[in-house]
């Protein structure tokens, strides 16, 4: 796909006309290097396996007929795609469908992985999923809630000097839901939810949850903020293993669930909160 890998011609924060015939030049890939240099993360070795989840729930296009019909999207992307795909360029693309007419279901999600693919450099997965399928009820995450917590916060920008550990080794699940970054284009708010589990020396539970609330003026892509948390959670805690998911509000019909991992972990599945 010859486009910009860079958000200088970005459709984020600009007035778009929506489409209403399909359109995949619509998508805009960006770079996945560009962010990931200052964290010292090698693009050729990645330091986690991992994915990028995402759910549309304005999907819709035409039948043969004329008839509309609806699905909700998830899709899946390997962390080791060269490039993410900007989300108001995915929401544009999307409505692209809405006017379209398609022989059948599968015709759509063919159509939907072939062009996503083409945009991230590698294979997107896609399910279309009915709008009551159970596998879309909202769950909670496991392990233990940091948000009673009572602590006092002054910093609003993440310092992995937050993140302290003791010497005892454990296993454990921990989860926020008080993550907030905000986009490094609009500067509008991403409000989330993170679960980190591991085994290691245990964290000090304040100093964590100050490091997560730290991203609360930090401006990058959800992507990279959770690739971010992980860096910093391996280097100051070099556990045995680390899986880092957050689950984002959805926006404009679109979610994201990025998570990072040592290899062999996995998040559990599914899992959908209620906020999105």
């Amino acid at each position: 796909m010859n486009r910009p890998e860079t958000l200088a011609d970005a459709p984020l924060g600009r007035e778009s006309r929506y489409p209403e015939r399909y359109d995949p030049a619509l998508l805009y890939p960006v770079a996945r290097a560009a962010n990931r240099a200052p964290l010292g993360i090698d693009a050729d070795r990645l330091p986690f396996v991992g994915e990028d989840e995402w759910h549309a729930y304005e999907l819709s296009w035409l039948n043969p007929r004329g008839k509309p019909l609806v699905a909700v999207a998830r899709f899946r992307l390997s962390a080791d795609t060269p490039r993410l795909i900007e989300s108001k360029s995915w929401k544009l693309y999307l409505n692209s469908f809405n006017q379209s007419r398609f022989v059948d279901r599968d015709a759509v999600r063919d159509t939907l992985a072939t062009d996503l693919s083409a945009a991230a450099g590698g294979a997107v997965s896609v399910e279309l999923l009915a709008v009551d399928d159970p596998r879309l009820m909202p769950r909670r995450l496991p392990g233990e809630c940091l948000d009673e917590l009572d602590v006092a916060i002054s910093e609003y920008s993440p310092r992995s000097e937050l993140l302290t550990v003791g010497q005892e080794i454990v296993e454990e699940s921990l989860h926020s839901h008080l993550l907030k970054s905000n986009c490094p284009v609009t500067g509008q708010p991403d409000w989330g939810s993170v679960l980190i589990r591991y085994r290691g020396p245990r964290l000090d539970r304040e100093g964590l949850l100050k490091y997560l609330v730290a991203y609360r003026r930090h401006q990058d892509f959800h992507e990279h903020c959770v690739e971010h948390i992980f860096i910093d959670l391996m280097a100051r805690l070099r556990p045995e293993k680390l899986l880092v998911l957050a689950r984002y509000v959805r926006r404009g019909g679109l979610d994201i669930s990025p998570w990072r991992a040592t290899p062999g972990e996995r998040p559990p599945e599914p899992l959908r909160l209620a906020r999105q």
